[in-house]
């Protein structure tokens, strides 16, 4: 069944409440698991766009009819940490045999009824009773009650994405991004030089470099309409391709992680230095 699945709101800085719990974020891919009245699985992305075909392994979960699940489509790492660039090589290329891992979060659908309207926590109890024992194709996130600002800082000293807050008595908002629930992304912060920028204005982008010149990437999210100015004010050095180059003009980003290629992924503006 397809289902727009609920989105989070961002919050800047961890919090402790009893009215919400923590979870780990996971770095994979939004994954939602139905299963219809007659047992067929049918997979679907966050887009809405089905891709069942790309997971055979998961088309045998014993998952009982008439249940819809949401979670996330992890590829561990050899130190047990979702690796973001292998799920998503799994999940581009048919040739890519690794091993992957739903963890449902939540379930929509359950014996052929919504429970949409359900408690969060009721939901997370039904949840455990169509995935009683975790394995390496399918597992339950696990959670505490409160605790936000000690759960962010244990995963920041294991280097991982984030956490996720959700109101404990919140229902499952379809297709809306609700502050029920908020995620609290772990960012990374490098100074480094704008050097360019794409001249499609259509397809903004500035070019960026590290201190010693190498290529760092592409930021596109974050740049405020002053910021664009100051760099599109800056004489062009030279132009190839799609990119004008300019004197260099050193910003700080913050961003998700370094790639396997070692680029800034996901680069956001911060400020000018």
């Amino acid at each position: 069944m397809l289902i727009s699945p609920m989105l989070l709101h961002k919050k800047d800085e961890p919090f402790n409440s009893r009215d919400f719990i923590t979870e780990l974020k996971l770095d994979g891919i939004r994954l939602i698991y139905s299963v219809d009245d007659i047992g067929k699985v049918r997979l679907y992305s966050r887009h809405n766009n089905e891709i069942t075909s790309k997971f055979p392994e998961l088309h045998d979960l014993h998952i009982p009819p008439g249940t819809v699940l949401d979670g996330e489509l992890i590829v561990s790492d050899k130190q047990g940490k979702p690796d973001f660039e292998a799920v998503m090589n799994r999940f581009m290329s048919s040739k890519d045999k690794s091993p992957i891992t739903f963890v449902a979060f939540d379930v929509i659908q359950h014996k052929g009824n919504r429970i949409t309207n359900l408690p969060l926590l009721e939901r997370k109890e039904v949840l455990a009773g169509l995935v009683p024992e975790d394995n390496t194709m399918i597992a339950k996130m696990q959670f505490i009650e409160g605790h936000g600002e000690d759960y962010f800082d244990a995963i920041k000293a294991q280097a991982l994405e984030g956490i996720v807050l959700k109101r404990k008595y919140s229902r499952y908002e379809v297709g809306k991004r609700s502050n029920s629930w908020l995620k609290v992304i772990n960012y990374l912060f490098s100074d480094v030089f704008v050097v360019g920028y794409r001249k499609q204005h259509k397809k903004f982008g500035l070019l960026l470099a590290f201190d010693d010149g190498h290529y760092a990437g592409v930021m596109e999210l974050g740049v405020p309409e002053s910021a664009r100015r100051i760099v599109d004010g800056k004489p062009i050095i030279r132009e190839e391709n799609d990119f004008a180059f300019i004197e260099p003009v050193k910003c700080r980003v913050k961003y998700r992680n370094l790639t396997k290629a070692g680029l800034l992924r996901l680069p956001s503006f911060v400020e000018w230095i």
